[in-house]
């Protein structure tokens, strides 16, 4: 293996290496380092808290995509109009699903800054500069995760009947009709969608998790 790898270090295609071992170790180290912080923050610091598995897939995914697109627009010299053009076609794409929230839009703005740090770090930030970077955004979402916000706050989305209680003026009744119902200390309650036609609402109620336990 190695002396295949000897043999194609310096061979060219169209003017193009097939391998060449200083690019492609710097690579690998990077990209293996990016992955650790991510899933330091992904697997260890998210997913505990929230228990939901829907965007580990998206985080990682994106995170590798993000990482590895400015890897190769750095190492390739293109015409600006070009990269500014690329990059807001992929800022206008968006997922045709419900709105993403405000702690999970925060997650994934984080994963793909820190694979931007990561793929675009050069010979002017030093190795302890940029580990210290990484770190510090692991140990300060851990710190607000896990020691700040003891208590996690979770929602669930309901369809509600009694739309005549939704009315601001209303607001204890609906709250002690929900715990009564449910049988969970909801805590706050955004109205989302109203169907006048089927006298229904759809609603989104907030409660602590370690009340349910």
């Amino acid at each position: 293996m190695e002396f295949l790898l000897v043999l194609l270090d310096g061979m060219e295609f169209l003017n193009t290496p097939f391998f060449d071992a200083k690019d492609f170790s710097k690579l690998v180290v990077k990209t293996l380092f990016n992955l650790i912080i991510i899933t330091m923050i992904i697997r260890y610091i998210y997913y505990p808290v929230t228990k939901n598995k829907d965007y580990l897939f998206t985080y990682y995914l994106i995170g590798l995509t993000v990482f590895l697109l400015c890897v190769l627009l750095d190492s390739v010299k293109l015409q600006l109009g070009f990269a500014l053009g690329l990059f807001a076609i992929f800022g206008i794409i968006r997922y045709r699903t419900d709105p993403i929230a405000i702690k999970e839009m925060t997650y994934l703005f984080l994963v793909i800054g820190i694979s931007v740090i990561n793929a675009l770090s050069n010979k002017k930030i030093s190795h302890a500069e940029l580990l210290f970077a990484n770190l510090l955004i692991v140990f300060i979402t851990y710190g607000m995760e896990r020691l700040w916000l003891l208590r996690h706050q979770s929602r669930k989305n309901i369809t509600y009947e009694k739309i005549e209680l939704i009315h601001p003026d209303k607001r204890d009744e609906l709250l002690a009709d929900l715990k009564e119902r449910t049988g969970i200390n909801v805590v706050h309650v955004e109205i989302r969608r109203i169907d006048f036609l089927r006298d229904t609402a759809n609603l989104r109620i907030f409660y602590y998790e370690d009340d349910t336990k």
